[in-house]
């Protein structure tokens, strides 16, 4: 779920420049844990942030998780996605402040969308996060609900946002 609201960009839900380097991404390993509960204290502090525990319970259920790492080697963006049989939903994505308008977050959501394969995806975004609503939109996300004061403890909206089964070529 994307929650906290991120800085205006002018960048925000674009593709990424030509002369910027690919975003590699990598499964999350269990040693990323506590970089990842780390990163939700700085980007959601406000909304009930995740645990290293809530991120060890999703990867032992098996959910597609992947992360990016910065020239140093440490995790400056996260995003999981849980897959029924025809359906998947964006579980969480984040990106470090200093790493976000770069296509990173971008990345990392069409790598989810390809995990996804050919099912319905949803998620939940925070209302007054417009870089994330900007992305999601630009990669085929429409508004589907609202959620009131779904966000704790802030009570801030949610959005809740569906990209439609893609396969073959066609939107079913």
């Amino acid at each position: 779920m994307s929650h906290a609201p991120q800085q205006d960009r002018p960048d925000a839900g674009r593709p990424r420049r030509p002369d910027q380097p690919p975003v590699v991404l990598e499964p999350l390993g269990w040693s990323d844990i506590g970089a990842l509960a780390e990163l939700e204290l700085l980007l959601f502090p406000g909304d009930s942030p995740w645990t290293a525990e809530m991120f060890r319970s999703e990867l032992a259920a098996g959910h597609h998780y992947v992360v990016h790492r910065n020239a140093s080697g440490a995790v400056d963006g996260y995003a999981g996605l849980s897959r029924g049989d025809e359906e998947a939903a964006v579980r969480t994505i984040g990106v470090r402040p200093d790493a976000q308008g770069t296509g990173v977050g971008r990345a990392m959501l069409e790598g989810l969308l390809e995990a996804a394969g050919e099912r319905r995806v949803l998620l939940e975004v925070r209302t007054d996060n417009e870089p994330a609503l900007a992305l999601y939109r630009s990669c085929g996300f429409t508004r589907i609900g609202l959620r009131r004061n779904y966000y704790w403890p802030s009570g801030a909206d949610a959005l809740t946002m569906e990209r439609p089964i893609q396969g073959r070529g066609q939107v079913r």
